[in-house]
C-alpha cells in the first residue's frame, strides 16, 4: 500500500486548524496537529512528518525555538505561518533554512498549492541521480571554498561548513560557472531542475545566507557577488 503524505499543522488558533486541515485532507493528506511549540518538536521527532506548517507565535515553546530542535534532527520542509508584523521573524526564520513563507491572513487554497509545490522536490531524487552531470564536477573549488559532491560536503580552508540543501544547490551551480552572471530567475529555474524548491521572494535570503557561510565578510562578499539589476555571479579570486 502506498504510504500516504503527512503534514504537521502547528498553530494555537484552532480555527485556523480546523480550515487547514480540512483542506489538506481533501487533497489526500494525512494531517497532524500540534497547538505549541514544545507538543509540535514531540510529535515530528515521533512521527517524521513530510512537511511542517509553522505558526511562529505559540505558547511554551516559541516556533523558531521549535524549529531549531526540529531541524537539528533531521531535515524537515517548513513553511512558516508568520503574521503582518512579524518581519523580524520572518527573517530568522529564513536564515534557518525554512523554505517558505505564508502571511496571515492567509488562503487555504494558497498555502496547499505552496505545499504541493515544496513537496515536488520529494518526488524527484531518482531522476535526478540519473540525469547526466557532465556540467557537473565531483570535487570543484574556488578560492577557498570546494564542494565534493560525492561526500556531500562543503569545505572553506578544509573546515567543513554545513549548508542547507537549497544553499547546497545554489553553491554548486555558481562554483560550475564561476564568472557567468544568472538572473534570479534563472537561478530559481536551476535550482528546480536540480530537485529543489525556491521561491523569488526567499531567493535573495538564501543567497544571503551562503555569504554568511561563505565569505570572510558577508557585507562586501569576495566569491559571490551581486550584479546590480541583473543577478549574481561567482566571481573567481
Amino acid at each position: 500500500m502506498e504510504r500516504k503524505t503527512t503534514i504537521l499543522v502547528v498553530d494555537d488558533e484552532p480555527a485556523l486548524v480546523e480550515v487547514l486541515e480540512a483542506y489538506l485532507r481533501d487533497e489526500g493528506f494525512i494531517v497532524l496537529q500540534a497547538a505549541d511549540g514544545r507538543t509540535a518538536v514531540d510529535i515530528a521527532l515521533e512521527e517524521r512528518p513530510d512537511l511542517m506548517l509553522l505558526d511562529l507565535t505559540l505558547p511554551r515553546l516559541s516556533g523558531l525555538e521549535a524549529f531549531r530542535e526540529i531541524r537539528a534532527q533531521f531535515d524537515l520542509p517548513v513553511i512558516m505561518l508568520t503574521s503582518r508584523s512579524g518581519e523580524v521573524d520572518r527573517v530568522v526564520g529564513l536564515e534557518l533554512g525554512a523554505d517558505d513563507y505564508v502571511t496571515k491572513p492567509y488562503s487555504p487554497r494558497e498555502v496547499v498549492a505552496r505545499v504541493k509545490t515544496i513537496l515536488r522536490r520529494r518526488e524527484r531524487p531518482s531522476a535526478v541521480l540519473e540525469t547526466p552531470r557532465k556540467a557537473q564536477h565531483e570535487v570543484c573549488s574556488v578560492g577557498d571554498i570546494t564542494i565534493d559532491r560525492t561526500a556531500h560536503e562543503v569545505t572553506r580552508r578544509g573546515e567543513q561548513i554545513k549548508v542547507t540543501p537549497t544553499e547546497y544547490r545554489l553553491l554548486g551551480i555558481f562554483l560550475d560557472h564561476p564568472g557567468q552572471v544568472f538572473t534570479r530567475d534563472h537561478l530559481i529555474e536551476k535550482i528546480s531542475s536540480d530537485g529543489g524548491e525556491v521561491f523569488d521572494r526567499t531567493l535573495d535570503r538564501h543567497v544571503a545566507n551562503l555569504r554568511a557561510k561563505i565569505e570572510v565578510d558577508a557585507q562586501h562578499p569576495r566569491y559571490i557577488v551581486t550584479v546590480y539589476g541583473v543577478g549574481y555571479k561567482l566571481v573567481v579570486p
